[in-house]
């Protein structure tokens, strides 16, 4: 997300189900972090890479909440915990057995590598292109514990090409890994057989969790959930989770295909256990009304726009208690924009979820200070938590514009099937781009003030060194590098001779139309090639931002949260 999202189609089939299909045969230079390779880090190397992450502790204010609120929590989270399990499984088949070893190593040495493992989620460091900081690590699989371990990719997409349209939406979509059968031959495994111990007592704790709820739309989403993760299909507990009407507000599931580095196809679990921000939440959903206004003014072919959106564009801005899984590693979610169906999109909308206590917390520990430094004194005084929040969820909302559902060649495809891998990138990339610009649009309409604009552009511009930290390699990193290199290209953004950086604003209007356009034409097209080569082309770290960002050596990359209210919880009688 998280800031986050890509788009896909289709819930897979019975949990008994085994598809056994045809037979098939078997970059950037990194931010600078310490002298030494991670592989072979001291304890103080590893040290400063872990200190990159700024221990933040989280807390939520639950006194309005009645203790069977509080019960429900605790269940949620207790079915997070087993979402971290699983999701330690998806990203690398050996990652639990190098886990209860590096538990066993009670050196300095040794719990210093397990404090890192467990903010990466493995034994690559995420903020350094995957490079391994464990000893006997392999490189990080592009197609994590979805695929058959060492399979082609080429053979994969031979094989789904053979498959029957039914055969290879299922192959193709969220909710199944690829295994070999007894025969060698590719074959899906639906998620609720693969994970069948885990999404069954995950399925038990939110059915228990629906026993403890008064509220209705919560208590139907949990039950409706729990059948989800058992039955292999999703689609009526997303709908159900679009009208939640609760205060406390959970996201858990299969959801963000990024883990998924070969084709962006394949969901990773999730969740986020956070409670609402009723007066927040109130006084941001007045903007879900300008939606269609603002897809009706995208700077792209009309024929090319959504007339009607989705009747549904919710916009809830929560505190996080707990988050698990892929939503808890390495760089920390700020906002998220889900469901990722797009028959739900196509029918009820999407809904936009800002994460206010996490995005406080980076804000302040990140990047005021990163401002300090790539920013002249007198462009930091336009440096605002406003902007950054308000940029934040018009990117939630602008992940939900644009092109998704397209044809290619006379065949119905979606965006996110035709771009493969550079799907992630380019989506996240959209999202910021076009969110700028629908910000312009909605100022210059007067629905915020004016007092906004010169802070917006400011603003993003610091913030793009906090995403570009985050590596080139991650989706959100390398959609960071296109726009500000794009930008910097177009004279939007300048450097100065002190090596701060500054915004023309001249020119950065143009700039940000004219890259919201690039990008959702490309979409449009379907054209993989163009943005494989955008990517190429802009997608990497130019030496005025390397020396920039080599002057934030001291500044945290992110925060690395600690769950108190979580574990109050949890101990409660």
């Amino acid at each position: 997300m998280i800031i986050h999202l890509t788009k896909t189609c289709l819930a897979c089939g019975a949990v008994a189900t085994l598809l056994i299909a045809a037979a098939c045969a078997t970059p950037e230079a990194p931010v600078p972090t310490t002298s030494q390779s991670p592989q072979t880090s001291k304890p103080s190397d590893l040290q400063r890479m872990a200190d990159r992450f700024a221990p933040t502790d989280l807390t939520v204010d639950l006194s309005t909440l009645s203790p069977a609120d509080k019960t429900v929590l605790a269940k949620l989270i207790e079915a997070s915990k087993i979402i971290d399990a699983l999701y330690l499984r998806q990203v690398w088949e050996g990652n639990e057995a190098m886990r209860q070893d590096l538990v066993r190593d009670q050196s300095e040495e040794g719990r210093a590598r397990l404090h890192y493992f467990l903010i990466n989620k493995g034994p690559w460091s995420r903020l350094d292109h995957n490079t391994p900081f464990v000893s006997g690590a392999p490189p990080k699989p592009e197609g994590a514990n979805f695929y058959p371990t060492g399979a082609a990719k080429a053979d994969i997409e031979t094989w789904i090409a053979s498959l029957s349209p039914a055969d290879r939406a299922r192959a193709t979509g969220f909710f199944t890994v690829v295994r070999r059968g007894p025969d060698g031959r590719f074959m899906l495994v639906p998620y609720s057989v693969e994970y069948q111990k885990e999404v069954t007592a995950i399925a038990g704790l939110l059915e228990e969790a629906a026993v403890s709820t008064a509220d209705p739309t919560l208590k139907a989403f949990l039950s409706k959930r729990a059948d989800a993760f058992l039955s292999n299909d999703y689609y009526d507990s997303d709908v159900a989770w679009m009208e939640l009407g609760s205060v406390i507000e959970p996201t858990i599931g299969p959801y963000e295909v990024y883990e998924d580095e070969l084709f962006n196809y394949k969901a990773a679990f999730e969740s986020f256990i956070t409670v609402k921000d009723l007066v927040e939440s109130a006084k941001l959903q007045k903007f879900a009304s300008e939606l269609q206004d603002i897809e009706n003014h995208l700077p792209i072919d009309a024929s090319r726009r959504n007339p009607k959106l989705g009747a549904l564009a919710p916009i809830v801005v929560v505190n996080e208690i707990y988050a698990g899984g892929d939503g808890n590693r390495g760089v920390q979610t700020a906002a998220f924009n889900l469901p990722n169906d797009e028959r739900v999109t196509r029918e009820k909308g999407s809904k936009r979820v800002m994460l206010k206590n996490v995005q406080d917390a980076k804000f302040a520990k990140t990047l005021v200070p990163i401002s300090r430094v790539v920013l002249s004194a007198d462009d930091q005084k336009d440096v605002s938590f406003d902007a950054f929040f308000t940029h934040i969820l018009m990117h939630e909302l602008m992940h939900g514009l644009g092109p998704h559902d397209i044809t290619v060649g006379g065949r119905a495809t979606t965006v996110r099937q035709e771009m493969k891998e550079a799907s992630s990138y380019l989506e996240e990339a959209k999202a910021d781009i076009s969110g700028l610009f629908a910000l312009q649009y909605l100022i210059d309409k007067g629905v915020f003030a004016k007092s906004l604009e010169r802070s917006i552009y400011t603003t993003f511009l610091a913030s793009t060194f906090r995403s570009i930290r985050f590596g080139v390699n991650e989706a959100h990193g390398k959609g960071i590098a296109v726009q500000l290199n794009y930008l910097l290209d177009q004279g939007g953004f300048t450097v100065r001779p002190d090596g701060t950086f500054a915004v023309n604003h001249d020119r950065i209007k143009a700039g940000v139309t004219a890259l919201t356009r690039d990008i959702m034409t490309m979409q449009a097209e379907g054209d993989y090639a163009k943005a494989k080569a955008l990517g190429e082309k802009l997608g990497h770290v130019r030496p005025p931002v390397q020396a920039a960002l080599d002057r934030l050596a001291g500044v945290p990359v992110d925060i690395e949260p600690r769950y108190v209210t979580a574990d109050q919880l949890l101990k409660q009688p």
